[in-house]
């Protein structure tokens, strides 16, 4: 089979390997399809060198149906269509022991810390499947991880139907958290530097403004009567967002960091003082938010269809990249079987 990993110095290497039949426990999936995410271009970047080892085969948005079974697997068939929550918890730690798995102090992230979905055959604990519907479509199915990324981070909010909510970055998971928060029936409108985004953000119903061109203090102040957001989601990763989310949120109101931050930012604590402003950070992931995606995906809440800018084979994965980086594609699939040599189900078993 072919996969792809990464190996260091922005180098993306797809190569030929064999697949292995699950241990006890494990289950084999054939997989189809495979979202790449900013956590993915996190690690092509080389910003997690210290914590991925490499070679590492990637990817955890995936989709896929079950080809093998390992001993003492059960309540699963093959042919069964699932995704996979790719987070490993010790069951031992503070975190653990408090019902924080999912925040596990020494989490296995599947596809970062262990080898992930960029396979045509990939083995995990059967503990991780999610069980996807009975029609729904492998590539709109590959959305599942990033939908609950987004329904995790709009629970924690807690905003309530009628709020208002500022998402700070129109990438992929901006967009999916501003339809998740419209789901809930919260008002959102969306800050976005990138004219192209904010096209394709606006034809999904979503107000957008540009900081460069609007003053976006005064315009969420109007757009609020005066009072500011209910909620504001730093999703963009840029230090001059952290520094004037707090402006965008009203009295008692919420920011929730959800980006990926490198390095440490500054932020106006006097602001939060001020407004005693609440702030969340809003990580993964727990099982009731993938089977919420599940159902957001499945009945068409999500619009899978204007998300997936493109589907390219495992082989273009590098090229694939390059269009998510430069903001000329929303979301990108790898469609992990195409190209791959023909393997039998028998044989990958």
């Amino acid at each position: 089979m072919l996969t792809a990993a990464y190996t260091g110095d922005s180098t993306i290497t797809v190569s030929e390997a064999e697949p292995r039949p699950p241990a006890p426990g494990e289950v084999q999936i054939r997989v189809a399809y495979v979202g790449l995410c900013g956590t993915d271009l996190h690690i092509l970047h080389g910003s997690m060198d210290a914590r991925v080892q490499t070679p590492l085969v990637f990817g955890h948005e995936m989709s896929g149906e079950i080809a093998a079974l390992g001993d003492g697997v059960t309540g699963w068939s093959v042919g069964d269509a699932v995704t996979v929550m790719p987070l490993a918890w010790d069951g031992t730690c503070p975190a653990c022991l408090a019902g924080n798995e999912h925040i596990c102090q020494n989490l296995d992230f599947i596809g970062i810390d262990s080898p992930g979905a960029l396979q045509a055959y990939w083995n995990v604990p059967a503990e991780v499947l999610v069980a996807l519907p009975e029609g729904i479509a492998l590539d709109a199915a590959a959305l599942v991880e990033p939908v609950a990324v987004a329904v995790h981070d709009v629970r924690r909010s807690e905003i309530a139907p009628g709020e208002k909510a500022v998402v700070i970055g129109g990438g992929p998971i901006g967009v999916l958290i501003a339809t998740v928060a419209r789901a809930f029936g919260a008002e959102v409108a969306v800050i976005e530097l990138d004219a192209n985004r904010r096209a394709q953000i606006a034809g999904l119903g979503f107000d957008t403004l540009d900081p460069r061109e609007v003053d976006q203090v005064a315009w969420v102040e109007e757009w609020t009567g005066g009072a500011g957001a209910d909620v504001v989601f730093e999703v963009s990763g840029a230090a001059a967002a952290v520094l004037g989310a707090t402006s965008l949120a009203k009295v008692r109101g919420t920011l929730v960091v959800v980006a990926i931050h490198p390095t440490p930012r500054e932020i106006d604590l006097q602001r939060v003082f001020w407004r005693e402003l609440r702030i969340l950070g809003a990580r993964v992931y727990q099982r009731t938010d993938f089977e919420t995606a599940v159902e957001l995906v499945a009945d068409g809440t999500i619009p899978s269809d204007l998300l997936i800018t493109k589907i390219v084979p495992l082989a273009e994965t590098r090229a694939a990249f390059d269009d998510l980086e430069g903001g000329r594609a929303m979301k990108v699939l790898v469609d992990v079987r195409a190209g791959q040599p023909a393997i039998g189900e028998e044989a990958a078993a």
